[in-house]
């Protein structure tokens, strides 16, 4: 075999690792949106009397660049928190109405919640990665802003949360993109996001024996052109950083509830020490929950589940207030 013939089977290769890690991560995180052990404790009746919601709000001209908006029905006070909720779907699918339950019972709670779409990576659009869906949030942050004053709600804090592929873009926006916020930022909360992509990390696809199948796949995540020979290099470390959310983390960050199962196989359980660590090394006020006998959906420790949400109201009083 001669050297093209081989550089032809290693991309070949690189193909269906990536398309394998697309179907693998899209599939677990339907399952993550559809299953929740604590919906039942999160059920509102939804009425009147606890709030509105705006649907299909745009903030941009792309199809998918559309926000909900749930206020609560309680509009006589001076300033409001925004919880914004980042749905799940494996950066290829998902929708803001995956997660009404959470947004319902966020509003209920006094906040003004917003779930947000963002142009996901399809045949229609093939230029879509991590990086340009973390952009169109920000993009979108002031326009929620907006609407809610329209509406009479003042928003002037902010907690940003997500699930899966939504954690991951959580996450950069409360590390990488807080110090630019039209609302001051308070507190992140997610379940399952990315938030390193060391290829050595991604053993259950590969990555760390196939150094050309992880420069397709991360060049398509981030949006960049990665070559094999960069893996593992310098160069390859600047190449992810905007969608590697632990990089931006410094001592000004935001407190940080994070939850992650013990044998995820689709977003690489290898890849949270870089998140735990890099809020340990700067003081960042953080509470990390490891799900002992879970996976990517966190199916499997209901009791650890409710210490999460224990905790995220405990958060949520904190250093949003109480509403």
């Amino acid at each position: 075999m001669n050297s093209e013939d081989n550089r032809r089977r290693k991309r070949r290769w690189g193909f269906i690792y990536i398309g394998t890690f697309i179907a693998v991560f899209a599939i677990s995180a339907i399952f993550k949106m559809t299953y929740s052990p604590l919906s039942g404790e999160m059920k509102v009746n939804w009425n009147d009397s606890v709030g509105h919601i705006y649907t299909d709000i745009a903030y941009g001209d792309q199809e998918k660049n559309k926000f909900d908006l749930y206020v609560p029905a309680d509009h006589t006070k001076k300033h409001y928190g925004l919880v914004v909720y980042l749905h799940a779907g494996g950066f290829t699918g998902g929708d803001k109405s995956d997660d009404v339950t959470m947004l319902k019972w966020l509003t209920s709670k006094g906040y003004v919640a917003a779930g947000i779409n963002y142009t996901l990576r399809d045949d229609n659009n093939p230029q879509a990665s991590v990086y340009t869906m973390s952009q169109e949030i920000k993009k979108s942050m002031p326009i929620v802003k907006a609407e809610a004053q329209k509406l009479g709600y003042d928003l002037d804090h902010m907690a940003i949360a997500g699930g899966s592929a939504g954690g991951t873009l959580a996450l950069l926006y409360a590390y990488r993109d807080a110090d630019t916020s039209p609302i001051p930022v308070k507190m992140v909360f997610e379940m399952v996001g990315p938030p390193s992509f060391y290829h050595k990390d991604w053993t259950n696809y590969g990555l760390d024996k196939n150094p050309e199948a992880a420069a397709g796949l991360f060049s398509i995540m981030s949006g960049s052109h990665i070559t094999p020979d960069m893996i593992g290099t310098e160069r390859y470390i600047e190449a992810v950083k905007d969608i590697s959310p632990y990089m931006w983390i410094h001592a000004n960050s935001v407190p940080t509830l994070a939850g992650y199962g013990r044998y995820d196989k689709v977003a690489p359980f290898g890849s949270v020490k870089y998140l735990v660590n890099a809020l340990k090394a700067n003081n960042v006020p953080y509470d990390y929950f490891e799900f002992p006998h879970s996976g990517h959906g966190l199916q499997n420790d209901n009791k650890i589940y409710a210490q999460y949400i224990n905790k995220l109201n405990e958060y949520l009083e904190h250093y949003m207030g109480s509403n």
